[in-house]
């Protein structure tokens, strides 16, 4: 047994294990387990009796408001399981501040984090607060609920019918996100060439519409990843990224990002593939297999996924990633998904069907789709077989007509079709 974000050990008590009581209170819980050394060896303790009092005792002295947690005593080798659970009166403070966890070691939170945590302790989100601006105008949103679904009469009683304003309390967040001029940041494209350091075209999409600039980085999206292709005379329209994949993406990091910072959705754009990061991890109480397998969906922004929904821009909450998986399912390479504390980001590769490839075949593939060019010997590390049955995959490969072969003897490289 190891430790992990939710599982704490400690061998004696002592007043560092109310910083993780603070940071399991505040987001998804955990359990502390006290007679336990750091490398999961069981010590046990001298009188757990009296232990028990005391972790009672210093929780009920030092962290406000009460968390919700149970002691249990494990008396088969003398060690105290804690459990913490999620509360819903946050922040819950030790010494006049709240912690979370940083994998399995325990941090304050920044200010932002702290003002997230009230707002969650009051059940109110940044984007129902009241916006700065009371000067909206909604000519872009008026305009896609026309197109989309028919609304043509507009006013105030459409917004509060979408939940972006209030008599009394005027525009909120989301009201401001979706009025044609704002303060918020945007999405910030750049296209690459053959590598990082030659920059084809940047575009940034800043204090408009969240609905316009996803409907201007669909336009830049089609610029570089659609072609038409004549045949007799018809015109067929031909796509290197599932368009419908990319829509999922760029809808995903409007909806889902935090707000709060003052940073862009970057989308870096390459040959190869297309790189969606959006600022924020994931929200509290979803765990990442939870999102990757889209069994369940916790929106950040209700409001504003509430409109991207009525206009038919997501589908059914919670099953984007879902849907981008199935748009690739006969695909060679794969969508990637990475998560951290305070990024999602979004592969998505050129589409390449099967080809009729082995499972080996397809693991080099995957390594040769990662460059433009690549010889043997940066190719054979990569693969769990050796340099030998690399060269004949390559060879088998380039029969298929799925790998070029350039240059001769040690100055060989290999190339996808």
């Amino acid at each position: 047994m190891y430790e992990m974000r939710t599982l704490e050990f400690k061998e004696t008590i002592t007043n560092t294990f109310l910083k993780t009581v603070s940071a399991f209170s505040n987001y998804d819980g955990g359990t502390i387990y006290f007679g336990i050394n750091d490398e999961g060896i069981v010590k046990g303790l001298v009188d757990v009796k009296q232990s028990c009092l005391d972790i009672e005792n210093k929780i009920n002295d030092s962290i406000f408001p009460q968390p919700n947690y149970t002691i249990e005593v494990q008396n088969k080798d003398q060690t105290i399981k804690l459990t913490v659970k999620s509360g819903l009166q946050k922040p819950y403070l030790y010494k006049s501040k709240a912690y979370k966890r940083n994998d399995t070691a325990t941090i304050e939170v920044d200010t932002p984090e702290l003002s997230r945590l009230i707002l969650e302790g009051k059940n109110i989100r940044y984007e129902e607060l009241p916006c700065k601006e009371q000067e909206l105008s909604f000519e872009v949103l008026h305009r896609m609920l026309k197109e989309n679904i028919q609304i043509e009469t507009f006013n105030k009683d459409t917004l509060k019918t979408l939940n972006l304003y209030d008599n009394v309390k005027g525009y909120n967040n989301a009201a401001a996100l979706l009025a044609d001029k704002n303060h918020f940041p945007g999405i910030d494209i750049v296209k690459f060439g053959e590598n990082i350091s030659i920059i084809q075209k940047r575009t940034t999409f800043e204090n408009i519409s969240v609905l316009e600039a996803y409907e201007k980085s669909i336009a830049v999206f089609r610029d570089y990843y659609q072609y038409e292709v004549i045949q007799g005379a018809d015109r067929k329209m031909m796509e290197k990224i599932p368009e419908t994949a990319f829509r999922e993406t760029i809808a995903n990091a409007l909806i889902h990002r935090v707000w709060d910072v003052e940073s862009q959705i970057r989308v870096l754009m390459f040959d190869d593939r297309i790189e969606v990061v959006s600022p924020g991890g994931l929200p509290s109480g979803i765990t990442l297999e939870e999102y990757l397998s889209g069994k369940i969906s916790i929106l950040r922004n209700r409001n504003l996924a509430n409109v991207f929904y009525r206009l038919g821009f997501v589908e059914i909450f919670g099953t984007g990633i879902t849907r981008i998986k199935q748009l690739y399912e006969e695909g060679v390479i794969k969508p990637d998904f990475e998560v951290s504390e305070n990024t999602i980001k979004i592969v998505l590769p050129v589409f390449e069907n099967n080809l009729n490839l082995t499972e080996d075949e397809r693991a080099v593939y995957t390594v040769l789709s990662k460059t433009m060019l690549k010889p043997i010997s940066e190719i054979a590390p990569y693969v769990s077989f050796g340099k030998s049955k690399t060269t004949q995959l390559l060879k088998a490969m380039e029969q298929k007509g799925v790998v070029n072969m350039e240059g001769k003897g040690r100055g060989t490289k290999y190339r996808i079709n």
